[in-house]
C-alpha cells in the first residue's frame, strides 16, 4: 500500500493528512492520544476498495496546535474544509474512533447529504441525552483533563509514563499497541503544545453538549446508515456505543466485539474489518 503525506492550511490550522488507496472516498478520524496512525493495521485492506483520507485532527499528530478551537464543531469545520474545499470531495463514507466520533457526529448532523454511511468505533455522542460520554464520571481522566493547566504540568516530561498507561491498559489484548507504535504516538505528543491541545478536547465537553443538543433540535436525528461498535472488555465502551448512536440516529446497527478493549482497530483488526467492509459494501 502506498501512503502519501500532505499538509493543508485552512487559515486557522495546518492539517497533516495521509492519502492511500483507490475507490470511493472513506474519511478516517482518530482520537486521543493517537493520530492517523491508529488506522495503520486496517488501512491496507481498506485501500484495496476505497480512497482513504486520514487526517491528524487539530492540535494532534503532526497537525498544528492553535491555542483554541477545540470544540468539535470547529474541528468538524476544519475537516469539511479539507475534504470539500481542498480535496474537492462531495460525498464520502466516514469512520471514527474515540474523539473522532464526536467530530464525525457533527459532520454527519450538519452535512447529512455528504456522509453516505457512518461507522463509530468505541465512542459516544456528547449531548445524546445520557451521561454515557463520561460514563457518569467513571472515565476518571475526563475530569482530570478538564482541569486547567494541572495535567500539562504533571505530565510534561512523563509522556511515556502517562500516555503509556492508556496504551497498555485501555486495551484488552496485551501488546495490541506495540512499543514501536507507542513511540510513534509519543513522538507527536512530546511536541510543544501537544499535551495542552489534547487536554483541550476534554475542556470543550460542555460546549460540545450544548452544540449537539441544539443541532439535534434543529436538524433531527441522523438518517444515514450507522454502524456502532464497542469493545466488550476492559475499558471498551461495550454496548454504550450502540446505545448512544440509537439516541441520535434512526438507522443504526452494531453491537460489541468480544475480547476487545478501547483500541478496537488495533486489537481486533480482522474482526473490525469484516464488520466494516460488510456494512460499507451493503446496498
Amino acid at each position: 500500500m502506498k501512503l502519501t503525506h500532505h499538509y493543508f492550511d485552512t487559515g486557522e490550522v495546518t492539517l497533516h493528512y495521509v492519502l492511500a488507496g483507490k475507490g470511493d472516498p472513506l474519511l478516517l478520524l482518530h482520537g486521543w492520544p493517537q493520530s492517523w496512525y491508529c488506522w495503520h493495521k486496517i488501512m491496507p485492506a481498506l485501500a484495496e476498495r476505497y480512497s482513504l483520507i486520514a487526517p491528524d485532527l487539530r492540535g494532534l499528530g503532526d497537525s498544528s496546535r492553535p491555542l483554541g478551537g477545540y470544540d468539535k464543531a470547529t474541528i468538524a469545520e476544519d475537516i469539511r474544509k479539507l475534504v470539500h474545499d481542498h480535496l474537492d470531495i462531495d460525498r464520502y463514507y466516514l469512520m471514527a474512533h474515540d474523539w473522532g466520533g464526536p467530530v464525525a457526529f457533527v459532520l454527519a448532523a450538519t452535512y447529512p447529504d455528504k456522509v453516505r454511511k457512518l461507522v463509530m468505533l468505541d465512542t459516544a455522542v456528547p449531548g445524546d441525552g445520557s451521561g454515557t460520554f463520561s460514563q457518569h464520571g467513571r472515565r476518571w481522566h475526563h475530569a482530570f483533563h478538564r482541569t486547567a493547566d494541572l495535567p500539562e504540568a504533571l505530565v510534561a516530561g512523563r509522556e511515556d509514563i502517562y500516555l503509556g498507561w492508556f496504551y497498555r491498559n485501555y486495551g484488552y489484548q496485551p501488546g495490541a499497541i506495540s512499543p514501536e507504535d507507542m513511540q510513534e504516538y509519543l513522538r507527536t505528543y512530546r511536541q510543544p503544545g501537544a499535551l495542552r491541545a489534547g487536554f483541550s478536547y476534554y475542556r470543550a465537553i460542555n460546549q460540545d453538549v450544548a452544540h449537539n443538543e441544539a443541532l439535534l433540535r434543529k436538524n433531527g436525528k441522523l438518517t444515514m446508515p450507522v454502524l456502532a461498535l464497542g469493545g466488550g472488555k476492559g475499558f471498551g465502551r461495550g454496548i454504550e456505543t450502540l446505545e448512544s448512536l440509537q439516541r441520535v440516529s434512526t438507522d443504526v446497527r452494531g453491537g460489541v466485539i468480544d475480547d476487545c478493549g478501547h483500541w478496537m482497530q488495533e486489537e481486533k483488526p480482522q474482526e473490525v474489518l469484516s464488520k466494516v467492509l460488510e456494512f460499507l459494501g451493503a446496498a
